[in-house]
């Protein structure tokens, strides 16, 4: 099992790299676009791929509609377990506090739509109203 690497071992990383092994995009290649796309901020201010990262610093995270807010807790060039990956990171209260009711906010106006597309019963429903006309 890898352990993060210790930040007096690395003292810094790339923010492409590090996005990676902390598990917040599958591969180099989307986090890279995301941060070309403006997506990521380090410490309240835009970045490229190749930006270094230190311990301390604050990430700005968006990926589609979820936001995040999270603190470098120590530094890490290889992709580990999930496990090991949250403990590269400390997202802050506010954002936790955001992302949970928006999660519900989408939770609820999603229960009372209707399926996306008619299962068998509904089909055969609507078979019989057109023949009927």
């Amino acid at each position: 099992m890898s352990k993060p690497v210790s930040s007096e071992s690395v003292a810094t990383t790339r923010v492409d790299v590090w996005l990676w092994a902390a598990r917040f995009f599958k591969t180099r290649s989307l986090a890279k676009q995301a941060i070309d796309g403006g997506h990521i901020s380090v410490n309240d201010a835009g970045c490229k791929p190749a930006r270094t990262l230190r311990v301390g610093d604050h990430l700005k995270i968006s990926r589609g509609e979820e936001r995040m807010e999270v603190e470098v807790l120590a530094l890490s060039e290889r992709r580990g377990p999930a496990s090991v990956a949250q403990t590269l990171y400390d997202e802050t209260e506010s954002s936790r506090a955001t992302r949970e009711a928006a999660r519900e906010l989408h939770r609820l106006i999603g229960a009372g739509a209707p399926p996306k597309r008619p299962d068998k019963q509904a089909r055969r429903d609507l078979r019989r109203l057109k023949h009927d006309q």
